[in-house]
This record gives structure tokens, C-alpha cells and sequence, in this order.
């Protein structure tokens, strides 16, 4: 037995310092080399911290510009999806009052038109983008709600168009929203 276990606590030792220290401390000093030091990419707003740019934030006031639902009402200690089938009961009604809600907040709006994102939650429930469509379709309401000029919304959305040359066109809510409250 003695032949077994002294080599076994030795072996246990190494991983514990390998895995449990150096590993970490490996990681933790490449994060500093990456954007925001390891600590996120935060977005500020007036000299102060208003979130994060990968995380979604929680807009319910029509003078802004909504963006993915969150199954986990966008808390990021809580990541995470709502796990039901497409076909659940349960989903589908919870996806048809978000559209009915949608469609009280942007009258004129036709259900088909209302791109699926805006009344399904990502897989994290913290998706921060939306597509330029998501928040084409938002613009008569929050130019009517702001009395802005429905064009120089459009043109806002453009310049805030994150265009990629390998997936989808996508739009950071939280920095729309801060280029929203800095117009005049």
C-alpha cells in the first residue's frame, strides 16, 4: 500500500500546484494583455461606468431602443437560457406576449415583420447586439416618443453598425442608447 500511496500524494500535490496555481496565474496574466485587462469591456457614459459592452442591459421605456429578451432578466451571475423546446407550451406563450407586447409599444408594426430576436432570448440571456433590422424596426417609435427625425435615427443605427466581414451586421444596444440620450 505504501508503494501506492506516497506516489499518489505526490502526483496530487503537482496537479494541485500546477493546475490550481500556475494554470490560473497563466491565464490571469494573458487577460492583461487583452482589451479591457481581463476585467471586461466596460462602457462609460458621462466619466461613469453604465455596463458592460458584452452583456446586454435591460431597456423598458419606449424613448429607447430595446434589445434581446433576457431569460435570466439579464443578471450575469446567472447566464443562461430558458431551456424549452421550440414546441413547449409554455415557450410559445411566453414568445406570444412578447410580440403582443411589442406590437402595443410600435403600432403600424405586423407580427411577421418583427425579427425573431427581438422576442426570443440567446442562449445566454445576455446578448448585447441586435441586427440593424431589430432596430429599424424600432425607429418610428422612438423618434415619435424623442420628436428626433426618423432619418437622423437611421443614420445614428449606421453609425452604429458594427459590420463584419464573417458573421451578421450587428448593433451594441447599450451604445445606441448612450448616442440616443447624447443627441440635442
Amino acid at each position: 500500500m505504501k508503494k501506492y500511496l506516497l506516489p499518489s500524494i505526490k502526483l496530487t500535490l503537482i496537479l494541485i500546484l500546477l493546475l490550481g496555481v500556475a494554470y490560473p496565474l497563466l491565464i490571469a496574466g494573458v487577460a492583461h494583455f487583452a482589451r479591457g485587462a481581463g476585467k471586461g469591456r466596460v462602457v462609460l457614459s458621462n466619466g461613469k461606468v453604465v455596463g458592460y459592452e458584452n452583456v446586454g442591459q435591460k431597456f423598458t421605456s419606449d424613448k429607447y431602443f430595446q434589445g434581446r429578451p433576457s431569460a435570466v432578466d439579464y443578471n450575469a451571475a446567472g447566464s443562461g437560457g430558458s431551456n424549452k423546446a421550440v414546441s413547449n407550451p409554455d415557450y410559445l406563450k411566453t414568445v406570444q406576449e412578447r410580440i403582443d407586447t411589442f406590437l402595443a409599444h410600435n403600432p403600424g408594426t405586423v407580427a411577421a415583420d418583427i425579427p425573431s430576436e427581438l422576442v426570443t432570448a440567446s442562449g445566454s440571456g445576455l446578448d448585447p447586439d441586435i441586427s440593424p433590422a431589430a432596430a429599424e424596426i424600432q425607429v418610428i417609435r422612438v423618434a415619435a416618443v424623442r420628436h428626433l427625425d426618423v432619418g437622423g435615427l437611421r443614420k445614428l443605427i449606421a453609425d452604429h453598425t458594427d459590420k463584419s466581414w464573417l458573421g451578421p451586421d450587428k448593433i451594441n444596444v447599450l451604445k445606441l442608447n448612450i448616442a440616443l440620450d447624447a443627441l440635442k
